[in-house]
């Protein structure tokens, strides 16, 4: 090779990039993206890659090229917030008549990308850092299928809507596609400044570089139609989406340890639980995930909030208040709505306002209306919030009224589910998949269906609903409340109880005839407070089982079960949301020690999984000394409530608790693991005050000291 007159004979020739197709994430409200390490859209692999917008996929091929190659990737990232994506780029070898002539890293392209208002934007900076002038062939290639998120996932199509003709600008293309919807989606493609030759799937650049000389490209891809009078300059946009950003990130407290890898978990939860939450037109209210589940879940948002309250109640109001103004009206089995249920899920894309699929405005779980009232009583628990509670409580009255008339239909004390629609889903507790829920013998259990966790959700729905109808003066109603949720209490111990399973049965079926399997399901009976102690020991010994925890975190299902399959998605998985509900479970009943290995556990895998992201799942394997974890292949990855989850889990361990009307932070007999010494908590907000806490263990117990804290706020710990 010859350049400058230096010959190197042993010079390593780079003739391709290699491959990395790991994916990135980017998120704002409505739009997500998924591309590989250089910014490209992969359509290989499991093809789920592209841009996205309100459940349809914009873009689903973006490629860059330099020299008529892919570029060389040296190194790429996104920022520890999740704003900003960056890669350092170079270009490959470039040769003529078997000579290099440009050797590779000659030239130097830094690619960045954000979200923003719906539009994606994009910076390409040039630098030739050789020695003489360049004429840089630079191309981008990009199309948009228009498929729907669920076509995406594997859904056939009978029909298709039409792809209209692409409008070509000097700077712009506009990709068109009517649906079967009558809707026209858009995807605007612009550049500045404008390239040398624009087609409906190609631009096309020479941009002339002298040595050390720089050039800088900006691209949009707006999710509708773009004229010149809207173009924001990346500066300007960037800054703007900062400013928004901070104003997220103000709402959580700093929570870091004298262990990195803690502290790199948690800065890592909070930045994930923000993206699911930024820009979404339903104020601080969570999307469950990406890219399967980018949208509103009742269950799933209402989960995170539980897992944030003590951190950040405004997620829980935000979720409140859009769940109130979606609550079912009126009966429709085709959705499965019924007077006073609460939102499953809803959905923007073709085929669910097609009705394709029923999840346009769906409310097929059996779960979410309890929740609903547990967090409405957990959230004025942690605020005395009484003029949104007032705001609420009629919307509490129309779920406790479902949860006797809609979801206890035989009049048994227990709620169960039935699908009323073909097109819904069978399953209708969290482990919705359709198989999840089976006698010990594997046959699947028959409709109508009582979950385990579901009688305990709705029993502390029902003393929520007694706390909140004392606290708004309803004495009597509070006493009624009160003995319901005794009489669930009773039942469920009678049903339920599996003595030689040392656990509750999973479910009863249509014949009421218990599901013997051991299962995580009764950790959240823990968690609701539904169990005795010396049952909740039991259970907690069955979940804590080598059958059960695989050193990870505890399997959905006991790997000795009929059913078990630790690649499944529901049937042997772990699944961190469900570690952390029963962690808070365990303590509750005074086993913090177990309470912390969970913790541990998913502290270590957090260590193993890039960028310190839980992810919605992983396979239910033993842990092997030495090893990471196997990943779900097909796992949303953020997914709300798996980034949540260590905040619940620390909560469990702590015994925090915030008193609102006494101005009071409550620690009852804090325990902190081993590898955490010490634990820093850092603006923790109780109304228009805040604490500084600084938490240290030694000599066998924990202690609590006060840092930088408003003198109204009182510091208590309960320690015997």
């Amino acid at each position: 090779m010859v350049e400058s007159g230096v010959i190197q004979h042993y010079y390593i020739a780079a003739t391709s990039s290699p491959s990395d197709d790991r994916a990135q994430v980017l998120k704002y409200g409505r739009m997500f993206f998924v591309f590989d390490r250089i910014g490209d859209i992969q359509t290989s692999g499991l093809c789920e890659q592209g841009l996205y917008f309100e459940g349809t996929r914009h873009l689903s091929q973006l490629s860059i090229y330099l020299w008529n190659a892919r570029p060389l990737l040296l190194s790429s990232t996104v920022e520890a917030d999740n704003f900003l994506f960056s890669a350092d780029l170079a270009n490959l070898d470039v040769s003529f008549e078997g000579n290099v002539v440009k050797p590779r890293g000659t030239l130097h392209l830094l690619r960045s990308r954000f979200l923003w208002r719906d539009v994606c934007y994009e910076q390409f900076l040039f630098v030739n850092h050789g020695l003489s002038e360049l004429l840089v062939p630079f191309r981008i290639n990009f199309d948009a299928d228009f498929a729907d998120i669920f076509e995406v996932r594997g859904t056939r199509r009978p029909r298709r809507g039409q792809r209209l003709a692409d409008q070509v600008q000097d700077n712009s293309v506009l990709l068109r596609y009517q649906g079967l919807d009558s809707v026209i989606r858009r995807t605007c493609v612009r550049c500045n400044p404008a390239p040398a030759r624009v087609t409906g799937s190609e631009l096309e650049f020479a941009i002339p570089l002298l040595p050390k000389q720089k050039a800088v490209f900006q691209l949009e891809i707006a999710s509708d139609s773009c004229s010149a009078e809207t173009f924001v300059s990346f500066p300007h946009a960037i800054s703007a989406a900062r400013d928004e950003l901070r104003t997220v990130r103000e709402g959580f407290p700093q929570i870091y340890s004298s262990n990195s890898r803690f502290s790199d978990w948690m800065a890592r939860s909070v930045a994930d639980v923000q993206m699911m939450m930024v820009g979404n037109p339903e104020p601080g209210y969570p999307y469950a995930g990406v890219p399967w589940f980018s949208t509103v879940f009742g269950r799933d948002g209402i989960i995170t909030a539980l897992q944030t309250l003590w951190l950040n109640p405004g997620i829980a109001r935000g979720v409140l208040d859009f769940l109130r103004s979606a609550q079912a009206r009126e009966l429709n089995p085709s959705i499965e709505a019924e007077p006073g249920k609460i939102l499953h899920e809803a959905r923007k894309g073709e085929m669910a306002a097609l009705g394709e699929v029923p999840f346009g405005c769906y409310y097929g779980s059996v779960d979410a209306t309890p929740l609903f009232i547990v967090l409405a009583d957990a959230y004025y628990g942690r605020t005395a919030d009484q003029e949104f509670l007032r705001r609420l409580w009629p919307h509490v009255e129309l779920a406790l009224e479902w949860i006797d008339k809609f979801g206890d239909l035989d009049g048994d004390g227990f709620v169960e589910y039935a699908r009323h629609s073909s097109h819904g889903l069978v399953q209708q507790g969290w482990k919705d998949s359709n198989d999840s829920v089976f006698h010990a013998d594997g046959t699947l259990a028959k409709a109508p269906i009582a979950l385990c966790e579901v009688q305990g959700y709705v029993y502390a729905a029902k003393l929520a609903g007694a706390r909140l109808s004392r606290i708004l003066g309803e004495t009597e109603r509070s006493r009624v409340l009160e003995r319901e949720a005794e009489s669930i209490r009773v039942k469920f111990e009678e049903h339920f109880w599996c003595d030689e399973l040392s656990t509750y049965a999973l479910a009863l079926d249509g014949d009421k005839q218990p599901c013997r399997v051991r299962t995580s399901n009764p950790g959240h009976s823990l968690y609701m407070g539904i169990a005795s102690h010396d049952r909740a020991r039991r259970v907690a010994e069955t979940l804590l089982n080598p059958n059960s925890f695989t050193g990870w975190g505890i399997r959905t299902v006991a790997c000795d079960e009929v059913r078990y399959n630790p690649l499944s998605y529901h049937n042997g998985s772990v699944w961190p949301h469900d570690n952390s509900l029963i962690a808070c479970g365990l303590a509750r009943y005074g086993f913090k020690d177990l309470a912390a290995q969970i913790l541990l556990g998913l502290l270590d895998l957090s260590s193993m999984v890039e960028l310190h992201r839980l992810p919605e799942l992983l396979c239910g394997l033993e842990r092997r000394n030495g090893e990471g974890p196997t990943l779900y292949p097909v796992a949303c990855s953020p997914q709300a409530w798996s980034a949540a989850a260590p905040f619940l889990v620390l909560q469990a361990c702590l015994g925090i608790s915030i008193q609102p009307e006494h101005k009071r932070i409550v620690f009852d007999h804090p325990h902190l693991p081993d590898g955490i010494p010490q634990l820093t908590i850092r603006g923790l907000r109780l109304g228009d005050a805040s604490a500084d806490l600084l938490l240290e263990r030694r000599a066998g117990c924990v202690l609590v000291h006060a840092g930088n804290k408003n003198d109204e706020i009182e510091i208590v710990t309960i320690v015997s």
